[in-house]
Protein backbone atom coordinates (compact mmCIF):
# COMPACT_ATOMS: atom_id res chain seq x y z
CA UNK A 1 0.00 0.00 0.00
CA UNK A 2 1.79 3.19 -0.89
CA UNK A 3 1.21 6.29 1.41
CA UNK A 4 1.48 9.72 1.25
CA UNK A 5 4.12 12.38 2.85
CA UNK A 6 3.08 12.85 6.38
CA UNK A 7 2.72 11.81 9.71
CA UNK A 8 1.51 8.45 11.17
CA UNK A 9 -0.80 7.40 13.41
CA UNK A 10 -1.65 10.06 15.70
CA UNK A 11 0.11 12.74 13.49
CA UNK A 12 3.82 11.83 14.06
CA UNK A 13 6.80 9.42 13.07
CA UNK A 14 6.77 7.60 9.98
CA UNK A 15 3.46 6.74 8.00
CA UNK A 16 2.51 2.53 8.37
CA UNK A 17 2.33 1.09 4.84
CA UNK A 18 5.05 -0.99 2.52
CA UNK A 19 6.14 2.08 -0.14
CA UNK A 20 6.35 5.55 2.03
CA UNK A 21 7.61 8.75 1.07
CA UNK A 22 7.45 11.13 4.21
CA UNK A 23 8.97 14.48 5.61
CA UNK A 24 9.24 12.69 9.30
CA UNK A 25 11.93 10.64 10.06
CA UNK A 26 12.46 7.18 9.26
CA UNK A 27 12.15 4.05 11.44
CA UNK A 28 13.68 1.07 10.50
CA UNK A 29 11.76 -1.29 13.14
CA UNK A 30 8.67 0.02 11.13
CA UNK A 31 9.58 -0.60 7.37
CA UNK A 32 11.03 -3.84 8.75
CA UNK A 33 7.15 -4.67 10.43
CA UNK A 34 6.25 -4.10 7.16
CA UNK A 35 7.42 -7.17 5.48
CA UNK A 36 7.76 -9.34 8.17
CA UNK A 37 5.40 -12.63 8.11
CA UNK A 38 5.53 -15.97 9.98
CA UNK A 39 7.54 -17.96 6.48
CA UNK A 40 10.44 -15.18 6.42
CA UNK A 41 13.27 -16.31 8.12
CA UNK A 42 15.41 -13.66 7.29
CA UNK A 43 15.09 -9.61 7.13
CA UNK A 44 17.56 -7.32 5.39
CA UNK A 45 17.94 -3.76 6.44
CA UNK A 46 19.61 -1.20 4.68
CA UNK A 47 19.56 2.38 5.91
CA UNK A 48 21.16 5.02 3.69
CA UNK A 49 22.18 8.22 5.51
CA UNK A 50 23.58 11.44 4.88
CA UNK A 51 27.41 10.89 5.38
CA UNK A 52 29.19 14.58 6.32
CA UNK A 53 31.23 14.63 2.69
CA UNK A 54 31.27 14.22 -0.86
CA UNK A 55 33.34 14.70 -3.69
CA UNK A 56 36.13 16.37 -0.93
CA UNK A 57 33.66 18.86 -0.01
CA UNK A 58 32.49 19.03 3.31
CA UNK A 59 28.53 18.55 3.62
CA UNK A 60 26.08 20.61 6.21
CA UNK A 61 23.13 19.17 5.05
CA UNK A 62 20.76 17.64 1.99
CA UNK A 63 17.70 19.24 0.69
CA UNK A 64 15.61 15.97 -1.06
CA UNK A 65 12.57 16.59 -3.55
CA UNK A 66 10.76 14.25 -5.13
CA UNK A 67 7.43 13.75 -7.38
CA UNK A 68 5.70 11.87 -4.90
CA UNK A 69 2.91 9.95 -7.22
CA UNK A 70 5.74 8.34 -9.63
CA UNK A 71 7.90 7.80 -6.20
CA UNK A 72 5.25 5.79 -4.68
CA UNK A 73 4.75 3.94 -7.99
CA UNK A 74 8.07 3.44 -8.72
CA UNK A 75 8.53 1.71 -5.09
CA UNK A 76 5.88 -0.56 -5.84
CA UNK A 77 7.35 -1.57 -9.13
CA UNK A 78 10.72 -2.02 -7.64
CA UNK A 79 8.20 -4.64 -5.55
CA UNK A 80 7.10 -6.20 -8.03
CA UNK A 81 10.54 -6.72 -10.06
CA UNK A 82 12.39 -7.75 -7.00
CA UNK A 83 9.73 -10.49 -6.22
CA UNK A 84 9.66 -11.77 -9.89
CA UNK A 85 13.36 -12.23 -9.84
CA UNK A 86 13.13 -13.60 -5.87
CA UNK A 87 10.16 -15.26 -5.01
CA UNK A 88 8.92 -15.51 -2.03
CA UNK A 89 10.70 -11.71 -1.22
CA UNK A 90 8.57 -9.58 0.34
CA UNK A 91 9.90 -5.69 0.04
CA UNK A 92 9.18 -2.54 1.61
CA UNK A 93 10.07 1.27 0.76
CA UNK A 94 10.52 4.54 2.86
CA UNK A 95 12.18 7.25 1.37
CA UNK A 96 12.53 10.74 3.43
CA UNK A 97 12.29 14.42 1.69
CA UNK A 98 12.75 17.89 3.05
CA UNK A 99 15.87 18.53 4.86
CA UNK A 100 18.05 16.21 6.54
CA UNK A 101 21.02 16.52 8.89
CA UNK A 102 24.47 14.45 8.51
CA UNK A 103 23.69 11.44 10.06
CA UNK A 104 20.03 11.41 9.30
CA UNK A 105 18.45 8.45 7.13
CA UNK A 106 17.21 9.20 3.97
CA UNK A 107 15.91 5.78 2.91
CA UNK A 108 15.09 2.64 4.70
CA UNK A 109 14.63 -0.93 2.67
CA UNK A 110 13.68 -3.82 4.51
CA UNK A 111 13.24 -7.43 2.32
CA UNK A 112 11.89 -10.20 3.67
CA UNK A 113 12.09 -14.45 2.28
CA UNK A 114 12.69 -17.63 3.48
CA UNK A 115 16.51 -17.46 3.15
CA UNK A 116 19.09 -14.74 3.69
CA UNK A 117 20.58 -14.95 0.25
CA UNK A 118 17.04 -14.26 -1.46
CA UNK A 119 16.64 -11.08 1.17
CA UNK A 120 20.15 -9.52 0.81
CA UNK A 121 19.56 -9.60 -2.86
CA UNK A 122 16.40 -8.01 -2.67
CA UNK A 123 17.32 -5.83 -0.85
CA UNK A 124 20.49 -4.71 -2.63
CA UNK A 125 18.39 -4.72 -5.96
CA UNK A 126 16.08 -2.16 -4.43
CA UNK A 127 18.53 0.67 -3.70
CA UNK A 128 20.10 -0.09 -7.47
CA UNK A 129 16.86 0.48 -8.67
CA UNK A 130 15.61 3.11 -6.18
CA UNK A 131 18.93 5.23 -7.77
CA UNK A 132 18.03 4.47 -11.52
CA UNK A 133 13.92 5.03 -11.84
CA UNK A 134 12.61 6.52 -8.58
CA UNK A 135 11.86 10.82 -9.10
CA UNK A 136 13.90 11.40 -6.10
CA UNK A 137 16.46 14.56 -6.43
CA UNK A 138 18.63 15.85 -3.89
CA UNK A 139 20.23 19.30 -3.22
CA UNK A 140 23.80 18.93 -1.13
CA UNK A 141 24.58 22.19 0.75
CA UNK A 142 28.53 22.01 1.42
CA UNK A 143 30.44 24.53 2.81
CA UNK A 144 30.98 27.03 0.36
CA UNK A 145 28.14 26.20 -2.23
CA UNK A 146 25.13 23.95 -3.09
CA UNK A 147 24.58 21.58 -6.17
CA UNK A 148 22.29 19.33 -7.31
CA UNK A 149 22.88 16.02 -7.46
CA UNK A 150 21.61 13.98 -10.31
CA UNK A 151 18.79 11.63 -9.49
CA UNK A 152 17.25 8.93 -11.52
CA UNK A 153 18.25 8.12 -15.16
CA UNK A 154 16.96 5.22 -16.54
CA UNK A 155 14.11 4.56 -18.14
CA UNK A 156 11.95 1.94 -16.00
CA UNK A 157 11.49 -0.22 -18.54
CA UNK A 158 15.09 -0.24 -19.67
CA UNK A 159 15.63 -4.26 -19.35
CA UNK A 160 19.70 -3.44 -18.85
CA UNK A 161 19.21 -0.97 -16.57
CA UNK A 162 17.28 -3.43 -14.48
CA UNK A 163 19.48 -6.31 -15.66
CA UNK A 164 22.40 -4.10 -14.05
CA UNK A 165 20.88 -4.03 -10.90
CA UNK A 166 20.25 -7.73 -10.74
CA UNK A 167 24.11 -8.40 -11.60
CA UNK A 168 24.84 -5.99 -8.46
CA UNK A 169 22.64 -7.61 -6.12
CA UNK A 170 23.87 -10.74 -7.25
CA UNK A 171 27.61 -9.77 -6.82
Amino acid sequence: MAESAGGGPGGGGQPEGRFVVTSEPLDAGRTAAAVESPDAGAVSIFVGVVRDHNLGRRVRYLDYECYQPLALKSFERIGGEAASHWPGAGLAIAHRVGRLQVGEASVVIAAASAHRAEAFAACRYAIERVKQIAPIWKREHFEGGESWIEGATADPEDAAARQMAVARASA
